[in-house]
């Protein structure tokens, strides 16, 4: 009994210390991508446009193929009708059945459908690139949240280690408050200094958990911010390099690279091939066809004769005074019904034949037709031309943010030095009581504020680079 409760009391502890395990989330920024390409309503959605303009491809080329169709009626009538076995004009309770098929294939009709069928390919080709061009927009948007949750990080850290740091001057005041050797208005501006950076902490704090939250809605995670998520390092964090492609640069493999500008090219040459498929109202259209047909009729019968009958017609002649009457041999029959499958058999008929549809006059419409489709290209080459402009401006003002923010860092960093030597100094200063608390202040916040200052420069420039990859399509 002993080893069974034993057992059980491990068993639990186990299980409850891998539960604590998997609450604790360590995130990388392919985990998140990975995870928000699944979820994203938005890749979704552009998915499904994209499986629509599919499925309209195959509809188009569908076009290509002749169209066969069945029909099949069958009816009871009561009545004057006419019997359509005999054509004749009937009057009595009648079930009729037709049916059949018909074949209509088109031969020509201006290349309408091979105009088409490019088209809707062109318009496959871009929706599959817009789908690209979400994914694209999707890790960016990932990867930008993933940095500004790693910036807020690090600012929590500065935070609680500038909080640390006044908290042991505090200490040290504290026991001078007591002994009475100390001055209590350094204790006081020491404690006020601590409750400062107790606030910025919890402004750090938030910051984190809105960055984390905006990082989870990307993914469509409805995971809490308040839980327990760790998040990885990303590599060239600590080593700041120029950034050594060109605005030029940049700006051409965006042109060759980029799915949004591909996708807008594609539209205009779709566009193109719908002004060719209107333009095919202008031509004759000619089609092959051919019926088959057949019919049942409960009126309809076979007679077959069987014997003769001498009966008297009703006339009469005159033979030397002698009246004869008039005889006739008539023929008996007997009638069948005709059975239902052997009508459908005998009643067969087909058809065959070509037809031609000559456009004289339609109201306009082909002409018209074709005006607003060249309209719709036109519009398509503006956003072209205006998506190109929007591109290069983008470019250019993402370069230089670039390059301030790569100036900026560089120039943070020498002052961040600057004060982490001029703090030092300070500190031995004020513990020796050579300086006042006034100045050990101002030391210590031109020394927060420097290195919160130089890592928001460093997460900024890893921000602005990530931009640029992400238009040479990196």
């Amino acid at each position: 009994m002993v080893r069974i409760i034993i057992f059980i009391i491990s068993y639990l502890l186990f299980r409850f210390a891998n539960a604590q395990e998997v609450n604790i989330q360590a995130l990388s920024l392919d985990d998140c991508i990975d995870i928000a390409l699944q979820n994203n309503l938005d890749v979704k959605g552009s998915a499904l446009r994209a499986g629509a303009s599919e499925v309209n491809l195959k509809q188009a080329k569908s076009e290509l193929l002749p169209s066969l169709n069945g029909n099949y009626s069958l009816g009871i009538t009561n009545g004057r009708s006419i019997d359509p076995f005999t054509n004749d004009y009937i009057n009595q309770q009648l079930t009729y059945s037709n049916a059949g098929l018909n074949l209509n294939m088109v031969v020509f009709n201006g290349f309408r459908i091979l105009n088409t069928i490019k088209q809707s390919r062109l318009n496959m080709q871009a929706a599959d690139m817009e789908l690209l061009e979400t994914r694209q927009t999707l890790v960016l948007d990932v990867t930008l949240a993933y940095i500004q949750v790693l910036n807020n990080r690090d600012r929590v850290l500065l935070s609680q280690s500038q909080m640390e740091t006044t908290r042991k001057q505090l200490n040290r005041l504290q026991v001078l408050y007591r002994e009475e050797t100390g001055n209590p208005a350094d204790y006081n501006d020491m404690q006020g200094q601590l409750a400062s950076d107790k606030m910025n902490l919890i402004s750090a704090q938030n910051a984190l958990q809105e960055s984390v939250l905006n990082l989870l809605q990307l993914m469509n995670n409805n995971t809490d911010p308040k839980n327990t998520l760790t998040f990885k390092n990303l590599e060239g964090l600590t080593d700041t390099q120029k950034y050594t492609p060109s605005s030029d640069d940049v700006f051409n493999e965006a042109l060759k690279n980029l799915a949004t500008f591909k996708s807008k090219e594609l539209r205009v040459e779709a566009a193109n091939s719908g002004i060719k498929a209107a333009r095919s109202g202008y031509f004759p259209e000619i089609a092959v066809f051919g019926q088959l047909n057949t019919n049942y009729s409960s009126a309809a019968e076979t007679f077959t004769q069987t014997g003769t009958l001498v009966e008297e017609t009703g006339d009469f002649i005159n033979i030397n005074d002698d009246i004869f009457p008039v005889l006739r041999n008539n023929a008996l029959f007997e009638a069948d019904k005709i059975s239902y499958n052997d009508q459908f058999e005998n009643n067969l008929n087909s058809t065959v034949g070509i037809s031609v549809s000559i456009p004289l006059f339609n109201g306009f419409r082909t002409k018209n037709a074709v005006a607003l489709k060249k309209i719709e290209t036109e519009e398509a080459k503006v956003t072209l031309q205006n998506t190109r402009l929007q591109l290069k401006q983008a470019v250019e003002t993402a370069y230089m943010n670039m390059e301030a923010a790569y100036n900026r860092y560089y120039i943070l960093k020498d002052q961040a030095k600057a004060f982490e030597e001029s703090f030092r100094i300070n500190e031995i200063r004020y513990n020796n009581g050579v300086s006042n608390v006034v100045e050990y202040i101002t030391s210590k916040n031109n020394l927060d504020t420097a290195r919160l200052n130089l890592s928001n420069a460093r997460y900024e420039y890893l921000l602005r680079v990530k931009i640029l990859d992400y238009y040479r399509g990196v």
